[in-house]
């Protein structure tokens, strides 16, 4: 047995931490700051009460508030030129998955030592970077713990970088932050935190037991609590919950890789704009009964944590995840077909070979799919 295991250097759990983000920069060595945050995150008021440290403690912060969902490579690059114009010394990620990916490449690329084009795939950015602080607001992505950036170069495709240098040295937990996030939002999220961690434990390369681990205690999180924080939005320790499983299962797929859910989903973000949390649920049934074949036995295992009680043979086991795993997004009162997000028959075949573009995620896939297969997967979800 052989494998390398990434994670993030240091991992705050404390509700209310964001209070004491400005000392937390300074721990840091930082004396001027730039937040990459998005306007919903500043519209609702998440920062108002992280920056009154700031002013007390005397460290300048300027705020990036122009991310978007699926950032473009322009985004990437105005965020850049902001912390080389403020001259700043410290990056913090404050917000969803989008927020923090544009911050890690805000921390590698403003030093001026690399350029965004040259760092795509695998351990092509070498360092050094800014210290990097990353704050989730929603409770899905697991962007804090991972060594990944993914960005959208196009409107049929999205690249990723993967170093473990776009690992933060501290990602902060903080669940008071996610009390205010949106039903719809809670459920996209959650569900894009229980892909990761699905794909994570019967990923064909690099599965290893310590992902392994951590991938069926984020299920065990995630499962017991989603429905209580998508119909009782205030239940912090619920939120909480969520929010630590959706690390553990970012922890477990940086050094797992995801595959063919998330292969499929890409292009549904990148050309139809749908969040990617929901672009994952959309396709995640059709992709696992694809799988069914070669990955039933690991699927009967994590479906005894997801929906404890499944009788019969591992096939049997594993069907009853996916039936069940398919009605999840209707019952918390998601989109549940592609149509709904106004996809068509014809959009098919091109998404289809969009999604064979995205041979780092489909080489991960515990079955081959081709792209017949992938046009035959989209159709089932139609």
């Amino acid at each position: 047995m052989q494998f390398d295991f990434h994670s993030t250097r240091s991992i705050l759990v404390q509700r209310g931490g964001s209070t004491e983000l400005a000392k937390m920069t300074r721990k840091q060595g930082a004396s001027k700051v730039l937040i990459v945050t998005d306007p919903g995150v500043l519209a609702a008021g998440l920062l108002e009460k992280a920056l009154p440290q700031f002013e007390a403690l005397h460290i300048p912060v300027h705020i990036f508030s122009e991310v978007q969902a699926d950032p473009s490579v322009s985004i990437i690059e105005a965020a850049v030129k902001a912390a080389q114009d403020y001259q700043v010394d410290c990056i913090v990620g404050f917000g969803g998955g989008s927020s923090m990916d544009v911050a890690k490449l805000v921390a590698l690329l403003s030093l001026g030592h690399e350029k965004l084009a040259d760092i795509y795939g695998i351990g092509n950015a070498k360092g050094p970077r800014l210290p990097l602080i990353l704050v989730p607001t929603t409770a899905g992505t697991g962007s804090e713990v991972t060594k990944s950036s993914v960005v959208t170069v196009s409107e049929s495709e999205k690249k990723g970088v993967l170093s473990p240098h776009l690992l933060p040295d501290l990602a902060l937990l903080d669940a008071e932050l996610t009390l205010g996030l949106p039903a719809h939002v809670t459920a996209a999220t959650g569900i894009d935190a229980m892909v990761h961690a699905i794909e994570a434990f019967t990923t064909k390369h690099l599965k290893n037991p310590i992902a392994d681990c951590l991938a069926k205690e984020a299920l065990q999180l995630l499962s017991k609590n989603l429905h209580r924080a998508v119909f009782t939005g205030g239940d912090i320790e619920a939120r909480e919950n969520m929010l630590l499983g959706a690390c553990l299962g970012g922890m477990a797929f940086t050094n797992a890789p995801v595959a063919g859910v998330h292969a499929l989903a890409y292009p549904i973000g990148a050309r139809f704009h749908v969040p990617h949390g929901l672009s994952n649920s959309l396709v995640l049934a059709p992709v696992m009964r694809f799988n069914l074949k070669v990955a039933h036995a690991m699927y009967a295992e994590l479906g005894q944590i997801i929906k404890p009680g499944l009788q019969g043979s591992t096939m049997q086991q594993a069907e009853q995840l996916v039936d069940y795993l398919g009605s999840l997004a209707g019952e918390l009162g998601l989109h549940t077909r592609l149509r709904d997000v106004g996809i068509a028959e014809k959009d098919i075949d091109q998404l289809a070979k969009d999604a064979m573009l995205q041979t780092r995620l489909l080489m991960n896939s515990p079955r081959e799919i081709q792209l017949a297969d992938a046009a035959a997967l989209y159709r089932e979800a139609l």
